[in-house]
């Protein structure tokens, strides 16, 4: 079940703890894609807050809103880059985004099999994705006072498997929201603080969320047995017609020939 937009807005725009969120995410991800020149860049879900460091050099900057959670004019005091779409079915040619931002899109989806379908379609050969999810074992999971703390929230390798079967590779991961998801000024003044003491931690561990790069699986993988598979060629295929060999017939060799000269 999607969030509303509004909430999502409130969190993002008019909080402190939001705002803090929003920069350390914004770090985390400009970490992974330092270069977006020339590029095509999407956002999914409630993107919007993480896609603004693009706008500067990108060719293109959209940000895709689900019906179901609603959608809001976005950038502020600028041309309008958010459209409102299905959550499976986008409006965007196949094969045309080079980057592609889901952040509260996943774990709140309620087709995740079909989003990831629709993910791989617009993907271009060697486009990735970058997924923001709610880290399962971190303390933003645990409380619902941010939006982290709705749906489902996943684990590394539970986002690997999902990523393995629905026809993605794992690229790079990073981690933030270390300090605990709380509205308190001391802890808001001292983000960066936790942020470099988590990051001598275990991320997968105690981070409030996870930053996973995959990128499209164009070809098939090889079996992983290692076994090759034999395919005749053409002439293997019509080796009976090129070179016969018929079984002798009972009655009907070399003696059944003499025999009959004789007679």
């Amino acid at each position: 079940m999607h969030l509303d937009v509004l909430d999502l807005r409130a969190f993002y725009y008019r909080t402190p703890l939001g705002r803090s969120a929003q920069r350390l995410l914004q770090e985390a991800v400009r970490g992974l894609w330092p270069d977006t020149r020339a590029l095509s860049v999407v956002g999914y879900g409630f993107a919007a807050p993480f896609l603004r460091p693009f706008l500067k050099d990108a060719a293109r900057v959209l940000a895709l809103m689900p019906g179901p959670q609603g959608v809001m004019p976005w950038p502020a005091a600028e041309p309008n880059r958010s459209v409102l779409c299905e959550e499976i079915r986008w409006p965007i040619e196949a094969a045309t985004v080079d980057r592609l931002i889901v952040a509260h899109g996943l774990e709140t989806s309620d087709r995740p099999e079909a989003l990831f379908s629709e993910i791989w379609r617009v993907l271009a050969p060697g486009g990735r994705v970058i997924f923001i999810v709610p880290n399962r074992s971190g303390l933003w999971a645990r409380r619902d006072v941010t939006p982290f703390g709705y749906g489902r929230p996943y684990s590394l390798g539970q986002l690997d498997g999902l990523l393995r079967t629905h026809r993605f590779v794992l690229e790079s991961h990073a981690a933030a929201l270390y300090a605990p998801p709380s509205h308190r000024r001391f802890m808001l003044q001292t983000a960066y603080f936790w942020e470099r003491l988590g990051r001598r931690f275990e991320p997968r561990v105690i981070a409030g969320a996870l930053v996973v790069e995959a990128s499209k699986q164009v070809y098939a993988r090889p079996p992983s047995s290692g076994s090759r598979v034999a395919v005749p060629g053409p002439l293997d295929v019509l080796e009976g017609l090129t070179r016969p060999n018929p079984e002798p017939v009972p009655g009907h060799g070399r003696h059944a020939l003499g025999s009959c000269r004789e007679s």
